[in-house]
Order: structure tokens, then sequence, then C-alpha cells
């Protein structure tokens, strides 16, 4: 068994590992409603608070990898030709992400009201039904994941589930920073409304750069 775990693990390609882990991130990290939500939800009811609404976020991950992983990884092994429209897919639509938030506002609009007497368990809860039921994460997550299909001798499933946990690690990390720094967070944006700005210029980047990386990757 641990001599198969080994002949396994040497077919890995780690840099694309590592790479996916950067990129998830730097997408973390990025202004969206997610992070902008565990913010407002820490500054309004506390660290615990933001805390517990980080980890129904990040759980409703494991969703949407779900369907990924037994909805598209046939297709994608079977299929060269439908892989790379599925690639091209994913690059067209992170560039549109990129156009959209260009479009936007820079501007960050910290609410404070609303979210009080909510119970951790009701903060996991929203968190974790806000992720299930938005399909742009299902989408997005079809968009981003099969670029970085780190094996040809793993199974494709459980290659969605290892970049599916590494990005609910990723964003877990980032989230709980947040959650925890959310104090001094608040204070910056609200002393410095510049900082809009360059939070805008970093997301289209990080959306720009994973679309570059997508069209020119190969299975």
């Amino acid at each position: 068994m641990f001599t198969l775990f080994i002949q396994e693990t040497a077919f890995i390609n780690y840099p694309i590992l590592i790479g996916f882990v950067v990129a998830s991130a730097a997408l973390a990290i990025s202004p969206g409603p997610d992070n902008i939500y565990v913010l407002t939800q820490s500054i309004s009811n506390g660290v615990k608070a933001g805390m517990a609404t980080t980890t129904g976020l990040v759980s409703g991950c494991l969703v949407h990898t779900t369907l990924l992983a037994f909805g598209v990884s046939e297709i994608i092994k079977r299929s060269d030709a439908l892989f790379f429209g599925i690639k091209m897919f994913g690059a067209i639509y992170l560039l549109y992400l990129a156009i959209q938030v260009y479009k936007s506002d820079a501007s960050l609009s910290l609410d404070n009201t609303g979210g009080n007497g909510k119970s951790h368990s009701k903060l996991f809860k929203i968190g974790f039904t806000m992720n299930v039921l938005n399909p742009k994460v299902t989408i997005f997550f079809l968009a981003f994941f099969p670029g970085f299909l780190f094996s040809q001798e793993l199974n494709t499933v459980v290659q969605f589930y290892v970049l599916g946990l590494l990005f609910m690690l990723s964003a877990f990390i980032i989230f709980g920073t947040i959650a925890v720094l959310a104090g001094k967070i608040s204070k910056y944006l609200t002393k410095y409304p510049q900082s809009g700005l360059f939070l805008k210029w970093l997301q289209i980047t990080v959306f720009v750069g994973i679309a570059v990386y997508l069209f020119l990757s190969d299975k």
C-alpha cells in the first residue's frame, strides 16, 4: 500500500498544485461578496461570528466540488475536444468577470448593521446556504479547476477533490485572517478610500492572469 502511494505521488505535478494554491489564495483575498460578508459579520458580531461564517462559506465549496467531480470528470477524461471547449469557456468566463469588475464601482461599502444576535450555528448555515445556492460558484469551479489537473495517472475525480480541498483550505486561511483582523482592515479601508481602486485592479489582474493560463495550458 505504501509503495503504491509512493508510485502515485511520483506522477504528481507539484508546480501545478503550487500554482493552483497561489491562484486560489489570490482569488480569495480579492474583494468579493464572500470575504466582504465575512468582514462585516466580524465587525458587527466579533471574530467567532466571522469564523462561523467563514466555515459555512468554505464548506459549501465541497458541494460544488462534488458536482464538478462526478459530472464532468469522465467527459474531460474521454474527450480532448470537450476539454478544449471547457478550457476556452473558462478563459472567456474569467475575462467576462474581469470586465464586470472593471465596470463596477471601485469604492467599498461596509455595512455594520444587521446580523446582531445570530448564533454561530445560524451564521454557519447562512454562509453554507449562500455558497451552495450561488450557481456562479459551480460555473467558476468548472472554469477554474480543469486547467489545474496535476497528474495523468491519478483518477480525475480524486484530482478534483484534491483541488477542491486545497481551494477550501486557501479560502479558510484567507477568510479566517480577514475575520481576525477585521477591526484593523475596516479602519484602514475607512481611512484610505483609494484602497478600493487598488483592490479592484488586483481582482482584474487575477482574473485576466488565470484566463491567460487556462488558454495556454494543456490537458
